[in-house]
């Protein structure tokens, strides 16, 4: 699992690991049951703070894409296919406003969107 750190984006730091960690999850990088890197080891490899990766850490728990067990390690959880699916249609949202913001500038019209995405689904479907 490789995470990159950029110190020059305005995100802090645990928010990275959080969304690279649950974005391995979510595309099948991790798998169920998978052991994650120790808190420790993760933050010595990133250079980081422990108290950094414990952070991202918790937030992945405490969001249900994994689970702990004392003395032994963090672990990836079982897919929540509700979860995935709410994650994904966040995703699509975002996709069809940079969309519409993008179609507006080029003075499209909203039959002309309906056309794009129907001969883009026919692709597909």
């Amino acid at each position: 699992m490789n995470i990159f750190i950029d110190n020059k984006s305005g995100e802090p730091i645990y928010s990275q690991i959080y969304m690279q960690i649950k974005n391995h999850i979510i595309s099948g990088v991790l798998h169920e049951d998978e052991a994650l890197p120790s808190i420790r080891n993760l933050a010595k490899d990133l250079r980081i703070s422990v108290i950094t990766t414990k952070r991202a850490y918790d937030e992945l728990e405490r969001d249900g894409f994994i689970y702990t067990l004392k003395a032994k390690g963090c672990f990836v959880a079982q897919k929540n296919t509700e979860l995935i699916k709410e994650e994904n249609l966040k995703k699509i949202e975002e996709y069809f406003e940079k969309i519409i913001k993008l179609s507006a500038s080029c003075g499209l019209t909203k039959d002309d969107l309906t056309e794009i995405f129907r001969v883009s689904m026919e692709e597909f479907i």
